[in-house]
């Protein structure tokens, strides 16, 4: 079965992290495969939640394009380089390819021959010359029969095509000389005497008795062909070891993680047919051919506490989709077929995927139930947002019973572990916890922080002003604009970008808005802060 990552938005924070942890267990529970992922680094609150209920933070996903691995490559398509040229090229015949990788022992990746290439060096180079194993030459010449002494031949073959006297009078044979011979006895004989390297009798004829002491006695190779000495001298060169065989050209492989739309743009400018598939060890895995790279097993994936795709992983349309659980308004992501869409307005993502639990009849660890408590308290700022329901509330109080902790303290512990900013610089502030929106094809960037005073952060008002007007210029938003969250009182002060300022006055009603502005009442991003953007930007 393949494995599903599941995962929240980018910027992660501690509803769409616990909510991923929370939505794997059950999915594995239910026999589905998958793991939680996270897009980015994780808060100090998140962190807290995690350590409290002893769970790991989950790994970074970096994005779901489909790399090479996803594709349906042939992982057969190689041969050894010491393997016989006349095995690559029925490798070839047998597969309907036009070329093979070539490995070591280890099938570290050596090379590339084509069938032009082998064409070439038989119209071309001298045939007669072999440097090959014994092994590989039984197999070439279908032998049947033998006597050997060395474990690879290299030499220089005559074949006996004069008459005897002329033979031994004008081809000087010697331990380097292979000679392809029938039932020539003076020739042989000769042959014998001269010490050579290998003998190779056609149309299965075989050494006398006597020849064959003198064979021995010399340490001679003998191979007993059933082909005929024209088709030996044929072949022979095919004997030879693929590597061999001189590449015309440097030879272009691919990473089996590299991105399958890089070879795309690559191999449409190469033109060339087929491409070794490597790992990082530099290990041959197969062989992608062109007219196969369509054979895709695209990333399987489940989205939490969001559905649009500025907030989601990078290359998420080279994925299927196949379920979406959110609490949010539902946003641009389209799929290519009907999926699982759970979508609810309450106040966490966690009350939703508490909900699924109890309709799978799978029992809630007290961890699990910790992680989804801590995403309901976040995300409601402890059940104090104006976004959180009845059905929130009901659902914290049982989560925590499992937990074994209380829903005020434990809330108020979390809450106050995430609202620190004095180690971070502006941008950091910002990018805390945020989201960007599109509408119009304008661009929107909300980020909000928690504290208990705002006088707290009022002293670095100047840096972060200065921080939204970069990130306004240099992204080409709209509104750029940071709410800090005061969730003891319920209220929120906003700070912004100039570009961002008549939109916010809008927005919320007050002429000539001021950095810093108290907003009573508001502290819900999802009700209250982009749906007043928004409507502002859509007229």
């Amino acid at each position: 079965m393949e494995k599903i990552y599941i995962f929240g938005h980018k910027n992660p924070d501690t509803d769409s992290v616990c909510g991923s942890i929370s939505l794997s267990y059950l999915k594995n529970k239910l026999g589905i495969k998958s793991e939680p992922r996270i897009l980015g680094s994780i808060n100090p609150e998140t962190e807290y939640a995690l350590k409290k209920f002893k769970t790991d933070v989950p790994e970074y996903l970096n994005d779901v394009k489909v790399q090479i691995k996803d594709v349906d490559y042939n992982k057969s398509y190689m041969i050894n380089q010491n393997e016989a040229i006349i095995d690559a090229f029925n490798l070839m015949h047998e597969e309907g390819i036009t070329g093979l990788p070539l490995v070591d022992d280890k099938k570290k990746f050596k090379g590339y021959v084509s069938l032009k290439e082998i064409a070439a060096d038989m119209i071309y180079n001298e045939n007669l010359n072999v440097n090959t194993s014994f092994d590989n030459l039984l197999k070439t010449l279908d032998a049947v029969d033998y006597l050997k002494y060395d474990d690879n031949i290299n030499g220089y073959a005559y074949a006996a095509t004069f008459d005897d006297a002329t033979f031994i009078k004008d081809i000087p044979l010697d331990e380097q000389s292979i000679l392809i011979v029938g039932d020539r006895e003076a020739i042989i004989n000769y042959a014998l005497n001269s010490h050579v390297k290998l003998i190779i009798m056609v149309y299965g004829k075989r050494l006398t008795e006597h020849q064959l002491e003198l064979a021995r006695k010399n340490h001679i190779n003998v191979i007993s062909s059933r082909k005929s000495s024209y088709k030996v001298a044929r072949v022979l060169c095919l004997a030879n070891p693929v590597k061999s065989i001189q590449r015309g050209q440097t030879t272009t492989t691919f990473d089996v993680t590299d991105y399958l739309s890089d070879f795309d743009d690559i191999t449409s400018k190469l033109k060339h047919t087929n491409y070794p598939i490597l790992n990082n060890k530099e290990e041959c895995l197969g062989m992608l051919r062109t007219i196969d790279a369509h054979k895709v097993n695209r990333k399987k994936v489940i989205l939490v506490d969001h559905n649009m795709m500025a907030q989601s992983v990078d290359g998420l349309n080279e994925a299927d989709i196949l379920e979406i659980v959110d609490h949010h308004n539902i946003g641009d992501i389209i799929t290519s077929k009907p999926i699982n869409f759970r979508n609810m307005g309450v106040g966490s993502v966690c009350t939703i995927i508490y909900f699924l639990y109890q309709e799978s009849g799978i029992e809630i660890p007290s961890n699990i139930a910790g992680l989804m408590l801590s995403g309901i308290v976040s995300d409601t700022l402890l059940l104090q947002s104006p976004t959180t329901t009845d059905v929130d509330r009901k659902t914290a109080e049982e989560l925590a019973s499992i937990a074994g902790v209380s829903v005020k303290q434990y809330g108020l512990d979390l809450l106050e572990s995430g609202i620190s900013i004095d180690n971070l610089n502006a941008n950091q502030i910002i990018f805390k916890d945020n989201k960007e929106y599109e509408v119009n094809d304008k661009k929107i960037l909300i980020g909000q922080i928690f504290t208990t005073d705002f006088e707290k952060v009022r002293p670095r008002m100047d840096e972060l002003i200065e921080e939204l007007n970069n990130l306004t210029i240099n992204h080409n938003y709209d509104v750029c604009a940071l709410f800090v969250t005061n969730y003891l009182t319920n209220d929120s002060n906003v700070i912004f970008s100039d570009k961002s300022k008549d939109t916010l006055s809008i927005a919320y009603g007050i002429d000539n808005i001021s950095e810093g502005e108290l907003l009573k009442g508001v502290v819900s991003r999802k009700k209250q802060m982009v749906p007043n953007i928004m409507d502002v930007i859509s007229d």
